[in-house]
């Protein structure tokens, strides 16, 4: 099957499907829009609940003796970053603000992190910085679309 991006998914920090695109023939666009509302919503359920699992104690906030301040911000818990099955990995990027980027690749795809980033960088840039989009919503963004088809055609092509 050879490194391949399949698709990408775009869930709200509410858990609600924004964003969804198919990048190659195969099982993933067998299934529909619906099943795509379906699998964001599970997926953030999932993803809170494997961000409150944590078999290690955090460690208390570190305050300036004497401050009465906090010095440091709390590390947020990740949850579920990885799965992976015999014909697909599916990769999770959760942004500050809560938003996920899903991506769907061959499981012999390498730097898949690195991947995720540079989208997010295009969603930053095309999409957030939109002066006609509205945060939480669904993107319809015609150069986030043609930026993120050329940078993923390159990635299949490699």
């Amino acid at each position: 099957m050879g490194r391949t991006v399949f698709a990408l998914i775009i869930i709200n920090k509410a858990g609600g499907l924004i964003y969804n695109k198919n990048f190659h023939e195969g099982s993933l666009n067998q299934i529909s829009t619906n099943d795509y509302l379906v699998l964001a919503g599970t997926f953030h359920g999932i993803h809170a609940i494997t961000a409150r699992l944590n078999p290690v104690k955090p460690a208390p906030p570190v305050t300036p003796p004497g401050s009465g301040t906090l010095s440091m911000r709390p590390e947020a818990l990740s949850g579920l970053e990885v799965l992976e099955t015999e014909n697909f990995r599916m990769q999770c990027f959760n942004t500050m603000t809560g938003t996920k980027f899903l991506l769907f690749t061959d499981t012999t795809q390498v730097n898949v992190d690195l991947t995720l980033r540079r989208i997010y960088d295009l969603y930053a840039d095309y999409v957030m910085k939109n002066p006609f989009y509205s945060l939480d919503m669904p993107i319809r963004c015609d150069i986030f679309d043609r930026k993120l088809l050329s940078y993923i055609r390159e990635i299949n092509n490699r």
